[in-house]
């Protein structure tokens, strides 16, 4: 972290770890992909807010979110830290 070498997966010198969506998530969504309007992956989610509970009952964009970890952040992590650079390399990735 303190020498900022995140690799192709950073940019200027920062690591986006986290984010959040307003994607309707509930119990056992956990693990699910997370796509952009193109069919990518971008990241997966996680966990929801406390106001995400009641999206088995009604969906509230406004206050319900969807917190997903990066892609980028996970290719990183598998990369770097696991020393499994030989997977992402089988990989197709879009940049």
């Amino acid at each position: 972290y303190e020498t900022k070498d995140f690799g192709p997966y950073g940019r200027n010198g920062e690591m986006i770890v986290c984010f959040t969506t307003n994607n309707d998530i509930t119990g056992g969504n956990s693990g699910s992909p997370v796509m952009n309007g193109k069919g990518e992956l971008i990241g997966i989610a996680f966990d929801g807010n406390w106001e995400a509970m009641s999206g088995d009952i009604a969906f509230e964009t406004a206050l319900q979110k969807c917190i997903c970890v990066d892609i980028r952040y996970v290719l990183f992590v598998i990369d770097k830290f696991a020393g499994a650079g030989h997977l992402v390399e089988e990989m197709t990735l879009v940049n």
